[in-house]
């Protein structure tokens, strides 16, 4: 149960990222739940791997590079779900800095 909730608050964490921001666009409901699944997977296994890989130039820029990861992953699950896209990297690390904020402020309010 807790799995399906949280799934559901990135699918909206997402849905309110595409609202605000113009380069980030999905096609449906379905997509935008299959692409909090993979970010949720994605997040889980490839973003460690890049932290580690990425943690000389992580500590030199105090850890704000670790926006960059998390627009590098938003990017590549927009690669991987079809009816989810993002126009441009930058899009994507900007994206990837709304949907922070976002999903910090719903999973407060539940």
């Amino acid at each position: 149960m807790r799995i399906i909730t949280k799934i559901l608050l990135n699918a909206a964490a997402l849905a309110i990222t595409a609202y605000i921001l113009p380069g980030i666009a999905f096609s449906g409901f379905w997509s935008i739940l299959l692409a909090a699944l993979v970010l949720g997977i994605l997040n889980g296994i490839i973003k460690p791997i890049l932290i580690v890989l990425t943690l000389p130039i992580n500590i030199l820029t105090l850890g704000l590079f670790t926006l960059v990861i998390n627009g590098i992953v938003l990017y590549l699950t927009a690669a991987i779900v079809s009816g989810f896209e993002i126009r441009t990297f930058w899009t994507a690390v900007l994206g990837a800095l709304i949907l922070s904020i976002v999903s910090m402020v719903l999973n407060a309010i539940i």
